[in-house]
């Protein structure tokens, strides 16, 4: 096995069928290759899940159908998501009134 980096941040989000495409098209094409610019982003990939996904709510679960888009990116230390470049990327606003929800988290291994 690969060595897993020592902090990750994970991002999620669903997102209006409508305008989904272009979406992603910018997520791709102008997101994606500014995050990897930024200093202390190593790496990242974007996924996508369609289909059952089960999340549970102080012992209640349940489960639903979604398309759900998953980025992880390595980074080099928490700090990277902080950076005047991380914070200077734009274009997501213009998208906010479109997505369902969305989840941002920085791990790091302990």
């Amino acid at each position: 096995m690969s060595q897993l980096p020592n902090c990750l941040l994970i991002v999620t989000a669903e997102v209006d069928a409508g305008v989904e495409a272009e979406w992603s098209r910018w997520y791709d094409e102008v997101h994606l290759p500014d995050a990897l610019s930024c200093p202390g982003v190593l790496a990242g990939r974007r996924y996508c899940t369609v289909g059952e996904v089960s999340e549970s709510d102080r012992g209640q679960g349940r489960c639903t159908r979604v398309k759900l888009w998953t980025t992880v990116y390595e980074l080099d230390s928490p700090g990277a998501v902080e950076t005047k470049e991380f914070h200077a990327m734009r274009g997501w606003g213009r998208f906010a009134p479109h997505v369902r929800s969305q989840t941002r988290v920085v791990s790091t291994l302990r």
